[in-house]
């Protein structure tokens, strides 16, 4: 275990915990309080992404912790995947912390949370920002489903091309992908070193895509949730993300749904943390979204 000191936080403690087939996890924890756990989507994990300066923003109000999704990081990557090896990552996670934690997911991160409180562990709190299930009946234009080819762009070891339809596939402008290459930071190898885990995320997600509705077995695990919800989305996402947390939200009993105003997909830590905060410690603002009730 190492404890890593930054300026201006408190003692961040890094260490790894194993999950149920084996495989090591690497994560952080910071803070004091009621434990939450950050879920992370697609290429992102504690060297790359929101959950770090999300971390800190909440820190002061709990006991927070980031890990590194298996294939990422300091994780590993024990074959084959499957998605409840993931489920019992988080498991561990709840252990870790004292057997009882609250999930905050991010984009596919949210799908891997919900399913992770369908499973039976003990998660009081579920936030859960703009699920990305590309769902039949949402308004369009809804992005192609290029799943099957980036699978196999995958499958081929061809990360840089997988990258690149997958940006392409979300919405990104053609012009700004070459620019990644360019960007500080190494954004291109950091998104290129964990391209291979992105039909990790695909499985997370179900069959979903633009033509299919959706999913049964989502739909089952939406109605397995007991813990208190609340479904998010951005004021400025597009109208297909927005309904698939709607959606969402509609299958969870006694879930609340939220716009988190002017914000994208990708979400700015600092105008979600406000309403993270409320909603986990259980303030009056934080129960003044939209219910929907279960359908």
């Amino acid at each position: 275990m190492i404890t890593l000191v930054k300026k201006g936080m408190e003692p961040q403690v890094m260490s790894k915990v194993i999950s149920k087939d084996g495989t090591p996890i690497g994560y952080e924890r910071i803070g004091e309080g009621q434990p939450v756990i950050l879920v992370d989507g697609a290429f992102c994990y504690r060297g790359f992404g929101p959950m770090p300066k999300l971390a800190a923003l909440l820190a002061p109000h709990f006991t927070v912790v980031t890990y590194d999704r298996r294939g990422r990081g300091e994780s590993g990557d024990t074959q084959p995947y499957a998605v409840q090896r993931e489920i019992e990552d988080i498991g561990a996670l709840v252990d870790a912390v004292g057997g009882s934690a609250s999930l905050v997911g991010l984009s596919s991160g949210a799908v891997l949370a919900l399913r992770a409180a369908a499973s039976g562990l003990a998660i009081p709190k579920l936030a859960l920002y703009e699920p990305p299930l590309v769902i039949r009946e949402a308004p369009a234009p809804r992005p192609p489903d290029n799943t099957a080819a980036i699978r196999a762009l995958v499958a081929a070891d061809r990360r840089g091309d997988a990258v690149k339809l997958f940006m392409r596939t979300v919405g990104v402008p053609a012009f700004m992908i070459p620019l990644m290459r360019i960007m500080p930071g190494g954004v291109w190898s950091k998104l290129t070193a964990v391209a291979h885990t992105l039909p990790y995320d695909f499985a997370q997600l179900g069959d979903t895509g633009a033509e299919k509705p959706l999913p049964p077995e989502l739909a089952r695990a939406m109605g397995s949730v007991t813990a208190e919800t609340l479904a998010m989305f951005g004021g400025k996402s597009p109208a297909y993300m927005q309904y698939a947390a709607r959606t969402v939200a509609g299958g969870i009993k006694g879930a609340r749904v939220r716009t988190i105003e002017g914000q994208t997909h990708n979400v700015a830590p600092k105008a979600i943390a406000p309403v993270l905060i409320e909603f986990l410690q259980g303030t009056p603002a934080a129960t003044s979204g939209q219910v929907l009730a279960r359908t």
